[in-house]
């Protein structure tokens, strides 16, 4: 590595750091004052509590890195160049992209840790949030009562009187096998179902089978006491896949989701299509933070530098907001869910190219010059 890019490393890297350290400040001293109630009359030990704080910090961290990022690019850039260090950099013959060039490799190595938060950490984190809440005050684990599933591929359809989500376990349940004209073929009811994962069978106790004819009237019932099936192809995700919610899934979760339930309408599954886009494309908006904050962090004069750092934080700011705007569309499936979350990365990477042409070629953006003009006229 040369000199240059370790100091230009080491300056990115000090502020960066602060600016992460400050926003997780932050973050604690509010969630604490909100719980710190809960801690103490719960009884929550210290070791419950660093558990689950440090189930809280992957979902903080997807959403302070870009702004952190941010704010470290700019602070970082303008400061060199309000040292004349980036001119002086230019005049020794370096070119802008080769300045910014570790930046750039700074804000990959920022998209691998995001990319590794968001796979499986950051969507769980609700759901830890709400299984502490549950264990501080002492309640029960959520049942689901009543729940209704209908394998369309297998012609199977499943009623569970209720079963603890996460559990392999499902009570008085009762099977229906049809066939392609979609008449019951065989019945089975069972006090209890259990799912073994190793061999991916299921073991009904206290089990009536019971087999109909075409014409729906019943020629053979059979009770066992346990019985072994090793053809189903359901298992304990996909029978509660009904109770969970996109955004809380991770990526194999949403992959198994959707190929389990390839067969549901395409408004169902349009908010479970949509996220595991997103999972994809958010970790990629740290790099067009890069593109769009490197540009505009570098000014040649004090009216240039205040004005690209507004520009900056108004470009982030907007992408966050079309990035939401285009997730809602695309989990009411009104639009394409690779639509819904790459757009917003594609357009501000494109807005941050181009302002990355113009600052190389040293030229400045045609809003950003007409605001400096209007300004000089005024005065």
């Amino acid at each position: 590595m040369r000199l240059l890019d370790r100091y230009v490393i080491r300056n990115f890297l000090q502020v960066y750091f602060y600016c992460i350290a400050g926003f997780i400040s932050i973050w604690l001293i509010f969630d604490i004052s909100d719980n710190i109630s809960t801690f103490i009359d719960e009884r929550v030990g210290l070791l419950l509590a660093v558990r689950y704080y440090g189930t809280q910090v992957p979902e903080v961290f997807i959403i302070l890195l870009p702004v952190s990022l941010l704010l470290a690019l700019l602070f970082a850039l303008g400061r060199m160049s309000r040292a004349n260090e980036i001119v002086s950099m230019l005049t020794a013959g370096v070119s802008l992209p080769r300045v910014l060039l570790p930046l750039i490799g700074m804000g990959l190595i920022t998209v691998a840790a995001s990319m590794a938060l968001n796979y499986s950490l950051a969507p769980h984190a609700e759901l830890a949030r709400k299984a502490f809440l549950s264990e501080a005050h002492a309640r029960p684990e959520r049942r689901i009562e009543g729940q209704i599933f209908r394998n369309r591929t297998d012609a199977r359809t499943w009623f569970v009187q209720n079963f603890r989500l996460g559990s392999n376990t499902f009570n008085n349940v009762q099977v229906l096998q049809q066939d392609a004209n979609d008449n019951i073929v065989t019945n089975y009811v069972a006090g209890r179902a259990f799912y073994r994962p190793e061999t991916r069978t299921w073991d009904l106790e206290n089990v009536k089978v019971v087999h109909y004819d075409p014409a729906g009237n019943i020629t053979t019932e059979e009770i066992y006491p346990s019985l072994t099936i090793q053809h189903w192809s359901e298992t304990p995700f996909r029978l509660g896949s009904a109770n969970v919610r996109a955004e809380f899934l991770s990526l194999p979760e949403l992959q198994e989701y959707l190929r389990f339930n390839a067969d549901f309408p395409a408004t169902l599954l349009a908010p479970f299509r949509t996220h595991f886009q997103y999972r994809l494309a958010l970790p990629w908006t740290c790099l067009v933070v890069v593109c769009i904050a490197a540009p505009l962090g570098i000014g040649y004069s004090r009216r240039g530098v205040l004005s690209s750092v507004a520009a900056a934080v108004l470009l982030v700011f907007s992408m966050n907001f079309l990035v939401h705007l285009f997730l809602a569309l695309g989990e009411g499936d009104r639009v394409s869910p690779w639509i819904a979350a790459w757009a917003p990365n594609l357009l501000f990477a494109a807005i941050g190219l181009y302002l990355f042409y113009l600052r190389a070629s040293n030229r400045e953006a045609p809003g950003f010059h007409l605001f400096t003009a209007r300004r000089i006229v005024a005065r």
